[in-house]
């Protein structure tokens, strides 16, 4: 695992690096070529300890060694010039092996601020390259870091679903492995890490010899589109051992110049993003489509031995969608023996890059061919939260359902287990091939102790009230508004007549989007496809809603979930047994509430102290907005690429991503700017609380003119982090400039004269580091939430006899 101080030592670089390299690929990428210039010199030096001469860095490239570098007489500029000259002429260093000189080739310093390289070379100075599995490890973090592949969907997967995969797929010392989307190398490392485990005797001692080692090494293989990422993942491959990592620049769906090259095994987590207008592809794919992500699994499916094996993360069109290309990949995938399971994953895997829904399917030939059938297993609970931050958490099933697989392999009978659905290939093929595993189980419940009904015997009506105009939502108001939204309460109206008066207790279902409300007051309906649900008396309305809201109600498409819903089967205890669940689960929520209370209230007090200069924001920052497109073009949104914000995503408090995409040229006819990553973001209006809340950006995006992007002109004067805070704790003075209710009136201006706290940075960084231990307590309260709301769920599966 990586220690914290590797950790901390790579976020001050790249605190170091903020105010001159904003965008945290750069980052990432002036960080990595300072530590392999670093490791070269280390490499010198211990060859050098054992009576050899320097490799690397000699005759005319000795003076640009990183120890003649960091000579204590030269200053600062001489420093600064020497890296700068050193790093530009590596690539041309002939005592370099050619991966290094790869590695430099188009590297450079992007500024040549003497104060600012210093800094980061005395860092950089601290890292030694004698612990090899630390440093890969350092690495990986370094490149988690990097907010910036959603753009083209390029996720990086998470370590524990690739280790998962891998532990599943079983990848042997003989094996020939490759990863066509190989992104910076996860998959083939941690294959490598897994043959190495499986290969060491009762001791603990590695029993692979070293023939046996440099055969495996030269068995791995990647292959991305992208340069940077080339680059990245060699030096990834490195740290791990690879000497010489086959690691190539290359288009995996257009070319064909690696077309007839085949493995054992292949494990892939491809791009979702297809480009505009779709992928060009030669003519010898099985399936003729322009999707990237069909074209990937059918290049993964075509590339096999003939005994060969894969595990690919898939989105989720791949396993439902009816058009052709996605209906016949899934045929070819079933009926020429290639599929043999699907794992479904949570749809917060991939936060806090996308909340894209994900599927694993895996492939066997020959297991598929000794099998009739396919094997649906699903994944609640990965062992981290599905939120932004993905905080680990107890009850991981990855566990289980590796066992659950590995036994399946094995011919072991797994049909009674509780994650698992056995379908025949017959009944598959029945479905149009769809592979998704609740599609096709049964609603029966064996161990419950009472009655089962479906939902639909359990109301008495649905109900339909008149809706509510958009333009008639309010803030403030008399009578509270229902939609279809995760928030309980939508805004208010002000119109009488269109008030639904509860008589009982009823339950409003959100028909797209699966959300349900339990409502005991009078409310305004602003949306359709909103059904309210009266239950019959035998049911108690609270019990019903608990029931359903730790149900999982599948999707059938767009309008289509109550269908789903209808059929839904729950148990039915007296009503005396419901109140007592009721009340038990009541008690739970408080504890919920209470929790929520300190999370949604806290807000960071940074108490002024009168000696401190107070400056006009404007004095120290850079502020920039954005603006709208036209709407009526289409050629400024269609399959555009750029993130563009709007006034609501503010909510995330921290920003890695947003629905809105505008295309270039919507960029240019809007002169849109692109704010870089670590950008404050505030808005300038919106509903609710959104107007005056201020965000942190962790992506490059551009925005609407609702927001406003600040970033401090010098962090060496102001800290964004700092500056984050501040703002967060004038929230309410802000709001009150122009009239608390309010949904606009803050603009440039204003924001420009906002008087902020301007103290030593050593001040704001002890500031910055006491309310982050505030922060950390919040934290502690959201995993309390979590907690409890599992105490709920498990509450509920009581009832289930499960």
């Amino acid at each position: 695992m990586l220690n914290f101080d590797v950790k901390r030592k790579i976020n001050n670089l790249r605190d170091i690096l903020v105010g001159k390299v904003p965008d945290p690929k750069a980052q990432v990428e002036q960080i990595t070529i300072a530590l392999i210039y670093k490791f070269m010199d280390d490499m010198d030096l211990e060859g050098m300890e054992f009576g050899a001469s320097r490799e690397f860095f000699k005759e005319d490239y000795e003076k640009y060694a990183w120890t003649n570098i960091m000579q204590p007489e030269n200053s600062g500029q001489q420093r600064a010039n020497l890296y700068a000259e050193g790093i530009d002429k590596m690539s041309m260093n002939p005592h370099l092996p050619q991966l290094f000189r790869d590695i430099f080739r188009g590297a450079y310093v992007p500024y040549r601020d003497a104060e600012t390289l210093n800094m980061f070379l005395k860092e950089i100075n601290d890292f030694n390259y004698d612990h090899s599995e630390e440093l890969g490890n350092a690495f990986e973090y370094l490149l988690s870091i990097m907010g910036s592949q959603g753009d083209a969907g390029q996720f990086r997967t998470p370590r524990h679903i690739i280790d998962m995969i891998v532990e599943i797929v079983d990848p042997q010392k003989t094996d020939s492995i490759l990863d066509p989307a190989c992104g910076t190398a996860g998959f083939l490392i941690s294959s490598y890490k897994h043959i190495l485990e499986k290969n060491k005797d009762k001791d603990g001692i590695n029993t692979l010899s070293a023939d046996e080692r440099k055969r495996m090494t030269e068995n791995f293989a990647g292959y991305d589109i992208s340069p940077d990422m080339v680059r990245l993942s060699r030096v990834n491959m490195y740290l791990h051992k690879f000497t010489k990592p086959h690691i190539s620049e290359y288009d995996t769906l257009s070319s064909l110049d690696k077309w007839d090259e085949a493995y054992d095994v292949i494990l892939a987590n491809p791009p979702f993003m297809t480009p505009k207008g779709g992928i060009i592809p030669h003519n010898r794919y099985q399936i003729q489509a322009k999707r990237a992500e069909v074209l990937f699994v059918d290049y993964i499916a075509e590339h096999l031995n003939p005994t060969g094996k894969a595990g690919v993360i898939v989105p989720e069109g791949i396993v439902f969608q009816s058009t052709n290309a996605y209906k016949n990949l899934r045929k070819y995938l079933v009926e020429d023996d290639l599929l043999y399971a699907v794992i479904s994953l949570p749809a917060g895997v991939f936060n806090p890059y996308s909340g894209v829904k994900t599927s694993i399917l895996l492939m066997d030939k020959t297991l598929a061919k000794q099998k009739d059938e396919i094997l649906f297993v699903k994944i609640n609970n990965d062992g981290y939260d599905l939120g932004a931050q993905r905080r680990e958490i107890n009850g991981s099933d990855i566990p289980k359902v590796t066992k659950v697989i590995r036994d399946y392999q094995g011919g072991i009978d797994v049909s009674d287990n509780a994650l698992v659905t056995i379908v025949s290939k017959k009944d598959i093929a029945d479905q149009d091939y769809i592979l998704v595993g609740e599609r096709y189980k049964e609603s029966v419940v064996v161990n419950s102790d009472y009655p089962m009904m479906e939902i639909e015997k359990l109301i008495n009506n649905v109900k339909y009230p008149e809706k509510l105009l958009k333009s008639e939502f309010l803030d403030k108001g008399q009578f509270p508004i229902i939609d279809q939204s995760e928030n309980y309460i939508a805004g208010y109206s002000n119109n009488p007549n269109l008030v639904f008066n509860i008589s009982k207790p009823v339950i409003c279902f959100g028909d797209h989007t699966r959300a349900l409300k339990y409502v005991d007051f009078n409310f305004v309906l602003g949306a359709d496809g909103v059904k309210i649900l009266e239950p019959i008396d035998e049911v108690n309305s609270k019990y019903l809603y608990y029931c359903l809201s730790n149900t999982e109600i599948p999707s059938l498409g767009y309008s289509r979930h109550f269908k789903v819903l209808k059929e839904i089967q729950i148990p039915i205890p007296p009503l005396h047994i419901q109140e007592e669940i009721i009340k038990e689960i009541e008690g739970y929520q408080k504890i919920i509430d209470g929790a929520k209370q300190v999370v949604e209230n806290f807000k960071p007090i940074i108490k002024i102290d009168p000696s401190w200069e107070m400056v006009k924001l404007g004095d120290v920052c850079e502020l920039a907005t954005g603006a709208t497109p036209l709407t009526s073009k289409d050629e400024n949104y269609k399959n555009g690429t750029i993130k563009w914000l709007v006034s609501g995503d503010i909510n995330q408090e921290i920003i890695y991503d947003c629905v809105g995409r505008v295309t270039e040229k919507g960029k240019e006819s809007a002169r849109l700017k692109i704010h870089q990553s670590n950008s404050v973001m505030i808005a300038l209006n919106g509903q609710g609380k959104t107007r005056g809340t201020v965000a942190l950006l962790k992506t490059e995006a551009t925005c609407n003119q609702s927001l406003v992007a600040i970033n401090p002109k010098n962090e060496l004067i102001l800290s964004t982090e700092f500056l984050l805070y501040v703002l967060k704790g004038m929230y309410q003075d802000i709001r009150n400039i122009t009239g608390d209710t309010q949904r606009s009136g803050l603009n440039m201006p204003i924001i420009r004269n906002f008087n902020i706290p301007l103290p030593t940075i050593e001040i704001q960084h002890q500031i910055v580091s006491k309310i982050n231990e505030e922060v950390a307590i919040v934290e502690q309260n959201k995993r309390l939430i979590e907690i409890y709301e599992q105490k709920i769920k498990d509450r509920i599966s009581d009832v289930w006899g499960e």
